[in-house]
């Protein structure tokens, strides 16, 4: 027996208002978005974008993630069960009444940024990988809350081990202590987004367009990929496989982080927003916009 270990046991409700629960995992979740909004809004402010557009840009973001994480769940993890029946079927439209899949929301959040950008970037000065660029950021740190959640659901934890920190899920009937991956992936995200954060903060105007959203693709999906190897299987049929779903599911990013990254450093755009003088936008022209670049990267 491991005496060091951590007994986990904390109820997934914060509290109750009569028959609704206020979830941990659903107040971390929102947090996300709120987040998101302000600092979506300090990226518009700096950049001379419309605060008009934070209002559609959170609603599609909400739609994207919550629709795509849950299809992406059905899909890839359980589509025997939610394909097999009208039972099942149903099901995929009660969240509440399965589990989310990251994956499935950053696919989802991929094409929603495309049609968002389609649909204002044109008129406001900016363009697909302008507004992945600074999404990245704000998922970094949402990423981290979710995870979070996780842990205080008691929920896609790890393989036994005998390190100090080890955790036993008491809510889930466990007895070994296991390794809380859910911290382990907070953290690495929280990292990233600390530095993504910092690099807009101070080197906008070194770094290029795809630069943010590169790095973000292979350090979010190549921690997740590392992590996933002490991972217990979420499903039943990744007993029989070297790599786990999540594993596979990373790959694709990964290599597409990667080329982002060369396309980025071939091509040389300016990371931040450029807008043509004397258009009636509300926005600063590029050079006054250096200028207040440069006072804030002090």
């Amino acid at each position: 027996m491991n005496l060091l270990a951590i007994h986990w046991a904390v109820d997934p409700v914060l509290f109750h208002i009569g028959p609704l629960e206020i979830r941990w995992y659903g107040l971390l979740f929102v947090s996300g978005f709120i987040l998101g909004w302000y600092l979506f809004r300090w990226f518009f402010r700096r950049e001379g974008i419309s605060e008009k557009l934070l209002d559609p840009l959170l609603y599609t973001l909400l739609i994207c993630t919550i629709v795509g994480a849950r299809l992406g769940h059905c899909l890839f993890y359980q589509p025997d069960y939610y394909l097999g029946s009208w039972h099942g079927f149903w099901e995929i439209f009660m969240p509440w009444k399965g589990g989310l899949a990251s994956h499935g929301g950053a696919i989802a959040l991929l094409l929603g940024m495309w049609w968002f950008a389609h649909r204002y970037g044109r008129k406001n000065d900016f363009d697909f990988i302008w507004i992945l660029d600074h999404l990245c950021i704000t998922v970094a740190f949402a990423g981290a809350f979710i995870r979070l959640g996780n842990l205080f659901n008691s929920e896609i934890y790890g393989d036994v081990t005998t390190l100090p920190w080890g955790v036993i899920f008491d809510l889930r009937g466990e007895t070994e202590p296991k390794h809380p991956t859910q911290i382990y992936e907070s953290l690495s995200y929280l990292i990233l987004g600390l530095y993504l954060l910092w690099r807009y903060r101070y080197k906008l105007e070194k770094t290029y367009r795809g630069f943010f959203f590169g790095a973000f693709l292979v350090g979010c999906f190549g921690m997740r990929f590392i992590i996933e190897f002490i991972k217990e299987p979420q499903v039943e049929f990744e007993n029989h496989m070297t790599l786990d779903m999540g594993q596979w599911l990373s790959v694709p990013f990964i290599i597409a982080g990667i080329c982002i990254l060369i396309y980025t450093y071939r091509k040389k755009i300016p990371a931040a927003a450029v807008h043509t003088a004397g258009k009636k936008t509300g926005a600063p022209v590029q050079a006054d916009r250096k200028k207040a670049g440069a006072t804030g990267s002090k």
